[in-house]
């Protein structure tokens, strides 16, 4: 019994593993400065300074400085996308992914909450809960316990503890293939960059990549989308909901 318990615990250390990642120092003189004006309630020129903080390298604790300050100025769109890309570099930042879900609150667009739509979005929610790092740490981890698992299977005399390795093998090796997938999905995400927040309070989206084309639907501003494809100045877009269309380049910014 303290033996299964003891394995359980193993289980759960794995699993919770990715989390305690370790927050980056930012404490440089712009960061004070602009954090200072912040408090003084001078929203615009502290984004100013951590906009200019963000050119020398990037910080998902700027980026969440900065949603805050354009949150302050009321540029939703703003605030949403600096949010996006704190979480893009922290997934697991709490503070960044709160406000990001009051950000959102104030987006005119919503999605038609079909069952298929729920579960796409819990999916991907899941998913992005971790890193491709975390998640290829996560498969290592329960790859080597699924072996373990299996040695105790194959070459235990005691058949409570066959049984246990069993059982445990089975887990670990559901567990490795998915988060061995979810890893890779991640890194697909971060590579191809193709996630954008709607930035103009209206964009009129069309049938095709010219202003002739035929008006689609509106979108509005801190609507995220995700961009198939770009041509002369035209990015191919896809809402939440599926609704495909082109819009002009300059109406989005990407995470």
């Amino acid at each position: 019994m303290m033996k299964l318990k003891y394995i359980l615990t193993c289980l759960l250390f794995v699993w919770l593993y990715p989390a305690f990642a370790q927050q980056d120092s930012v404490a440089t003189g712009n960061v004070e400065k602009a954090n200072q004006l912040y408090s003084q309630g001078q929203f615009s020129d502290a984004a100013k300074l951590y906009e200019e903080e963000l050119k020398k390298g990037v910080s998902p604790h700027i980026y969440y400085n900065l949603g805050n300050s354009y949150y302050k100025t009321g540029e939703i769109g703003l605030a949403i996308l600096n949010y996006e890309r704190a979480l893009r570099l922290d997934p697991r930042y709490r503070n960044a992914r709160y406000n990001l879900s009051i950000a959102q609150d104030k987006v005119v667009d919503s999605v038609d909450a079909t069952p298929a739509f729920w579960i796409k979005r819990i999916t991907r929610s899941f998913i992005g809960f971790y890193s491709s790092n975390s998640w290829a740490v996560v498969s290592f981890l329960f790859f080597l316990l699924m072996l373990v698992s299996f040695f105790v299977f194959a070459f235990s005399q005691i058949r409570k503890r066959r049984k246990i390795g069993f059982y445990i093998m089975i887990i670990s090796g559901v567990v490795f293939v998915f988060s061995f997938v979810f890893s890779g999905i991640r890194k697909d995400q971060f590579v191809k960059h193709n996630e954008a927040i709607i930035l103009n309070a209206t964009v009129i989206v069309k049938s095709s990549p010219d202003k002739n084309g035929s008006d689609l639907f509106q979108l509005h501003e801190g609507s995220k989308v995700t961009v198939k494809s770009t041509l002369s100045g035209w990015s191919e877009i896809e809402f939440e909901n599926g609704a495909i269309g082109w819009v002009e380049e300059s109406t989005i910014a990407r995470i």
